[in-house]
């Protein structure tokens, strides 16, 4: 018997699209190279031009269309209660004002601007890591040499939100099982009290169990992974075609000064 637990793929035919054969580490590089750049550009053209260059990504990747759409649809809703107050409180030329409270020019075009950028973001990252499983991220994260403990946080989230995820539906099944439906008043706001608090004990108890079990296991801090193969020409062809997108992108950058 090994000493070391080894994480393999199950099957090199998991993964759907023209982006999900490429190396995971050109992938990973991808991601982190365009969500810098997005974040860095001042124009709207821009922003806009790396979503619709996303969104193609996203479509050659064959994902389950309306899972994705959920997600975009969540996120937006997250973004839009987050910048609805940011007009109020940016300074700059008055546009209107809602109860005595002046929402300025600038402040509405930075709250545009960070939904953009955000939505820009996550079709990225939906785009090039949305089809790669856990084990291939990690491979592809240590054959970057990222740091191994970095590597087996992100392994432990991407594998533990899911599970929090599922213990969460099966409380809230248990609550409609007895009936209970939300509402804005104070026994709804108790009982969610309560199912959070239950989802943070259940969380903690889990974990400790998950440690002894891993423990049991031989588990000494980190993973370890199969190697990833040498990349293939199509790996290099793809790495050029993206270079040559940031470096169109870069450009429309640079032609396009900030509207304000």
């Amino acid at each position: 018997m090994s000493r070391h637990i080894v994480l393999s793929p199950a099957s090199r035919n998991t993964t759907t699209g023209m982006i999900g054969v490429i190396d995971p580490r050109f992938r990973i590089i991808c991601t982190i190279i365009f969500a810098v750049f997005i974040v860095s550009v001042t124009s709207w053209q821009a922003v806009v031009a790396t979503i619709v260059v996303a969104a193609v990504m996203v479509a050659l990747s064959l994902p389950e269309w309306r899972k994705t759409l959920r997600r975009v649809l969540t996120m937006d809703g997250f973004i839009f209660a987050t910048l609805l107050l940011l007009p109020f409180t940016y300074p700059g030329d008055t546009v209107f004002t809602v109860w005595g409270h002046a929402a300025s020019q600038q402040g509405i075009y930075q709250a545009v601007m960070i939904g953009l950028k955000a939505n820009a973001v996550i079709f990225t990252v939906m785009a090039f890591l949305g089809s790669l499983g856990s084990t291939d991220l990690g491979r592809g994260m240590m054959g970057l040499y990222i740091p191994t403990k970095l590597t087996t946080l992100l392994m432990f989230t991407v594998r533990y939100i899911d599970v929090l995820h599922h213990e969460y539906l099966r409380l809230r099944q248990a609550m409609r099982a007895r009936a209970f439906h939300l509402r804005s008043n104070r026994h709804s706001w108790k009982m969610t009290g309560y199912l959070v608090g239950m989802l943070l004990v259940g969380a903690h108890d889990r974990s400790e169990r998950i440690v002894w079990a891993m423990k049991c296991r031989g588990f000494h801090g980190h993973f370890h992974f199969t190697h990833l193969p040498r990349p293939a020409k199509s790996d290099y062809m793809f790495l050029l075609v993206m270079a040559v997108i940031l470096v169109m992108l870069i450009t429309l950058e640079a032609l396009c000064p900030p509207l304000i």
